[in-house]
């Protein structure tokens, strides 16, 4: 092995270390896929995870300058293929190895700055975050998964943003709470926290719920390698969604719900044999 690709497989171990540091469900769910989808989407997180982190979690520091030092060196790392950032190194490789479109990359790379800033969500700019911080993240995942199948992803393109957008929309609403508190947001738009009432609620997840349904019928399109992976996702969310739908407003503001590590066990196993007799 070269010295380059030794680097570069040391640079994907480091996004799969932090995959499974920062994400045990995803993490469980990747291991699912076959092996050879392992770490190039092990690369993908990492990517997602590491920006996410600039704008969540680093308070006390100059966000904004981080943020802008962490974009230029993604652009870079892209334009020279290489980077001493092992997270920027194991993103650019997968980049172009599965042509994954530089538009879903500065899509991201806008959304993730917009959480900068206190920002009142009115549809449009709703839409576009999610499109940006969520779908575009399914989108990498599938050219991915099709392997060069151009007109595999265009069909199951749709169906890939909804699974992003539904799984999106589900964070928004177990995180109100927290959000609000502690970043003064409320992602929902025309949706004023101190007035979230039941009505609200069930409105919002009539509108996941269809996401949902379009996702799923993606889902069983996808290639056999990269099905169960993805299908175990799905019910985990689904399951979490479920939980959510059985709670009034008020609980929903007061206590964060997630779903148990027995609980995920469980749906392992269930997807698991749905896969083994073909039935997703």
């Amino acid at each position: 092995m070269d010295h380059i690709a030794l680097f570069t497989e040391t640079s994907r171990a480091c996004s799969k270390l932090i995959t499974q540091r920062y994400s045990t469900s995803f993490t469980l769910g990747i291991r699912t896929l076959d092996t050879r989808f392992h770490l190039p989407v092990y690369a993908v997180y990492g990517f997602v995870r590491w920006a996410d982190e600039i704008v969540d979690t680093f308070h006390g520091h100059n966000k904004a300058a981080l943020f802008q030092d962490f974009k230029r060196q993604t652009y870079e790392a892209l334009e020279i293929r290489l980077s001493l950032n092992p997270v920027l190194h194991a993103f650019q490789d997968v980049v172009h190895q599965y042509g994954i479109d530089r538009e879903f990359i500065d899509a991201f790379l806008y959304s993730m700055e917009m959480d900068l800033d206190d920002h009142a969500y009115n549809q449009s700019l709703y839409e576009k975050y999610i499109y940006g911080s969520a779908e575009v993240v399914g989108l990498m995942c599938l050219r991915i998964f099709c392997e060069g199948d151009t007109a595999m992803f265009d069909r199951l393109r749709e169906p890939a943003r909804r699974l992003g957008s539904a799984f999106q929309k589900v964070n928004f609403l177990r995180d109100i709470r927290s959000d609000y508190e502690e970043r003064g947001r409320v992602y929902f738009p025309g949706v004023q926290y101190e007035r979230f009432s039941d009505h609200v609620k069930q409105e919002i997840e009539a509108d996941i719920r269809a996401d949902f349904d379009a996702a799923y019928a993606g889902i069983v399109q996808l290639p056999r390698a990269a099905r169960l992976g993805v299908y175990l996702a799905y019910v985990y969310y689904l399951k979490l969604f479920h939980k959510i739908r059985q709670l009034p407003a008020a609980r929903i503001l007061g206590e964060r719900v997630r779903v148990p590590d027995n609980t995920k066990l469980l749906l392992l196993m269930g997807s698991y044999f749905r896969y083994r007799l073909r039935a997703i």
